[in-house]
């Protein structure tokens, strides 16, 4: 069973905000028959366009594959955050992999922020980027945790873009009951992710990059004489392979489905709050809280409260979006109780058991990056532009984060959903007990 036609019409976006926000591309051609290619690049999102942009740039021909349209995944549903470092803090990573490769990974996840930010530039896509992430905490005792965090960075890593917030100073930024202090990173950023993904299809097909949508790959080979990705209706001989499906790999890689998993994830839009959008964010910034069931959201450039919370493990979405994420929503603003909402949604992401991203050579010609764990506006289209220089000699960023660890997880891919639920639950108990 497959996650790309089971909560979503094929060839369709779905019925977001975003969507409603975005100017769609000309429906690119389905592929039939055979043809051959330098790099064929499985998946049209962030972490497909960027590798697809990147290889074209250098003269590379590729060929993007897409069961759906660009964007359509997690690529363009998501909370649009931008963050600093790697989706796990760094004194984790010196615990897991030592100083030296922490460091890199924190060099590497800051180059992950500046190239989402060049691309932006370069490319001149309008998708309202700002700059300015909060982290806040649900108890006392993580605000000190954070703020400490803050020092170390400061300490260790000369990042100095971080302001402590207090209760009074949090309360001035988020005026919610629920939450008593955090962090705002002034280099860290929001942004309109589905304009975002399609500034990036734009940028690849203006670069030579042949795309091909609502083209469904059944599976690849690779032998000596190349890389043969089939589909439903052709195939594509390539030198190269890149697998960027996330979430959404289904049963295409056995080995990448046992060590990352899709879970869903909901977002709604108000109705534009007007004056009322001070008592939600006095600041154009986004907010994460310290939930392990994180509620995230931000205000839209016109007025409406983008509030993301809630999951599910199966493979269907709820039957009432609107309700399942506005239980949270009324928990961390009071007030909006009586709110319309306009739009509701989900979509499917990939997480790793260390919630760190999987890179990988799954064979001597075929390389994989998945498993961003909520963290793959900057980190997706980095492994991009990683793979793409590993395809062109060097592999020195890629070979760095496929260093990480990538624990496979418990009971294979049949178990794994209920462990997963059963672990759920109780850590969102604990959210609602606040302990």
């Amino acid at each position: 069973m497959t996650l790309l036609f089971q909560n979503d019409l094929r060839g369709a976006y779905p019925n977001s905000w975003y969507a409603a926000t975005a100017q769609e591309l000309p429906v690119q051609p389905t592929l039939r028959g055979q043809i051959k290619t330098d790099v064929a690049i499985v998946g049209a999102g962030y972490t497909g366009l960027s590798a697809a942009l990147h290889l074209a740039k250098t003269g590379r021909s590729v060929v993007l594959l897409d069961a759906q349209r660009i964007g359509f995944g997690a690529s363009g549903r998501n909370g649009g955050q931008l963050g600093s470092g790697q989706r796990q803090d760094q004194e984790y990573l010196i615990k897991l992999v030592g100083q030296d490769t922490a460091s890199h990974l924190w060099d590497l996840a800051e180059d992950a922020k500046s190239l989402v930010k060049s691309l932006i530039r370069d490319h001149k896509i309008d998708c309202y980027y700002q700059d300015g992430v909060a982290d806040v905490t649900v108890r006392a005792r993580e605000t000190r945790e954070y703020h400490a965090y803050a020092d170390f960075l400061a300490e260790h890593y000369g990042y100095d873009k971080i302001q402590k917030l207090d209760p009074d100073a949090l309360q001035e930024i988020c005026p919610s009951p629920a939450y008593h202090g955090g962090i705002l990173d002034h280099s860290a950023g929001h942004l309109h992710p589905l304009r975002y993904a399609l500034g990036l299809g734009q940028a690849c097909l203006d670069a030579g990059v042949s795309v091909y949508e609502n083209t469904l790959v059944t599976g690849y080979q690779d032998d000596a004489n190349g890389v043969t990705v089939t589909t439903e209706h052709g195939s594509v001989k390539a030198d190269q392979t890149i697998l960027a499906c996330n979430g959404y790999m289904g049963e295409l890689s056995p080995k990448v489905a046992g060590r990352v998993m899709p879970i869903n994830n909901f977002i709604v839009a108000t109705e534009p709050l007007g004056d009322d959008a001070k008592r939600v964010l006095t600041k154009d910034i986004a907010i994460a809280d310290s939930n392990f069931v994180i509620n995230y959201y931000r205000l839209s450039h016109d007025g409406r409260l983008l509030f993301g919370g809630g999951e599910n493990y199966g493979y269907k979405f709820p039957r009432d979006i609107a309700k399942t994420v506005r239980k949270p929503m009324e928990k961390i603003y009071p007030h909006l109780k009586d709110i319309r909402i306009d739009y509701a949604w989900g979509g499917t992401l990939g997480i790793t058991m260390r919630r760190m991203p999987y890179l990988t050579k799954l064979a001597p010609r075929v390389l994989n990056a998945s498993g961003y764990s909520g963290h793959g506006v900057g980190t997706a289209t980095h492994a991009g532009q990683l793979m793409a220089q590993a395809i062109n000699g060097d592999a020195s960023g890629f070979d760095v984060m496929s260093r990480v660890p990538a624990t496979p997880f418990p009971g294979g891919t049949r178990a794994r959903t209920p462990l997963l639920v059963l672990a759920m639950t109780w850590f969102a108990l604990r959210d609602r007990l606040g302990v």
